[in-house]
């Protein structure tokens, strides 16, 4: 279960996501706006970042975040290839291989972080 505490709801607009093309060997960074669904450009991958938590700690069976400092940022992301889920998981940007995505051809990398104004 995710827990978005009150320190944090509405106070992040958006991440930003370097995706990786293997194939291509290049990279480009996206700003994803969160809980809305972001084509991948040449792709048939559509890309959602459900949650962002800050400071992400677990406790228990809950993930959740102990305050907004940027401590230990993590985004909750969900990839649907045309309709079908490929992956819901959580990227890191102090831990970028944990529970890292294996995708054939893309990469993906929580890069940055764009506060509600």
């Amino acid at each position: 279960m995710v827990v978005v505490p009150d320190s944090v709801k509405g106070k992040w607009k958006a991440v930003k996501v370097a995706v990786a093309d293997k194939n291509a060997k290049q990279q480009n960074v996206y700003e994803l706006e969160l809980g809305k669904d972001f084509k991948l450009p040449d792709s048939d991958l559509t890309l959602t970042v459900e949650n962002f938590l800050p400071n992400f700690v677990m406790e228990g069976t809950t993930l959740t975040s102990i305050s907004n400092e940027l401590k230990n940022p993590a985004a909750q992301l969900v990839i649907h290839e045309g309709k079908k889920e490929i992956f819901k998981g959580w990227l890191f940007t102090l831990y970028p291989t944990t529970h890292a995505f294996q995708h054939p051809q893309y990469g993906f990398t929580l890069v940055d972080y764009v506060p509600a104004h």
